[in-house]
């Protein structure tokens, strides 16, 4: 199995993805990083009531997440073969890079850092798509939840134990996604802008995990 579908780095990814969510709702004007329907629902609220620039915030995090999921498309594209470096390494790099710039950045610049948060997020989702070779998302839950329970239904059905086996990867997934996102909000009111640093640390780890290219996990 590749490390990039084991549990443990996909419950790492979807712990910084709930943190990284906390951090633009809690520090940078109450916009999703990775709940794009979110935004899709406030921003179309701003437009009907003639709050275009109010509106623009939520409309630009979301042309930046599509942004994302076609590089990385792209990369994936020119990079899967290559032998120095996995294309999934190089994803986590320039998230690293994209968040680093973030923590950086002053409020006045919001809506800039929640597009540019919004991108890291989407190549990570479009990256790493499968845990256990089941499908998931690391940085929302809806899908997740949906997975997870038709899994668990399944199995109280069928008392087949995969299916029970896959249920409880999506809920895990889900426990590490909403804990990131519990510290996310603790953390920002103690570190403020810095906060999204936390995430570059989880991603470093990851990448360090990426290193080996089986595990037993």
């Amino acid at each position: 199995m590749q490390t990039s579908e084991s549990f443990a780095l996909s419950a790492l990814l979807s712990f910084s993805g709930g943190l990284q969510d906390a951090y633009t709702y809690n520090i940078r004007g109450k916009v999703f990083a990775n709940a794009q329907t979110g935004n899709v629902v406030l921003m179309s609220q701003c437009f009907m009531t003639g709050e275009i620039q109010k509106g623009l915030r939520y409309m630009c995090p979301l042309i930046a997440f599509t942004l994302g999921i076609f590089i990385a498309e792209r990369i994936e594209n020119k990079y899967k073969d290559s032998s120095f470096l996995h294309w999934r390494q190089i994803i986590i790099i320039i998230e690293m890079i994209v968040l680093t710039v973030v923590g950086g950045m002053p409020s006045s610049l919001d809506m800039p850092a929640n597009m540019m948060v919004s991108f890291a997020c989407a190549m990570q989702v479009q990256t790493f798509r499968t845990v256990r070779g089941y499908g998931y998302a690391s940085t929302m839950c809806i899908g997740n939840l949906r997975s997870g329970t038709e899994s668990f239904s399944q199995y109280l059905r069928d008392k087949n134990k995969n299916s029970l086996f896959k249920s409880l990867h999506f809920f895990g997934i889900i426990l590490f996604f909403a804990i990131g996102a519990g510290f996310g909000g603790v953390f920002s009111s103690l570190f403020g802008m810095k906060t999204i640093w936390l995430s570059v640390g989880l991603l470093f780890l990851a990448a360090i995990m990426m290193i080996q290219k089986k595990v037993k996990i």
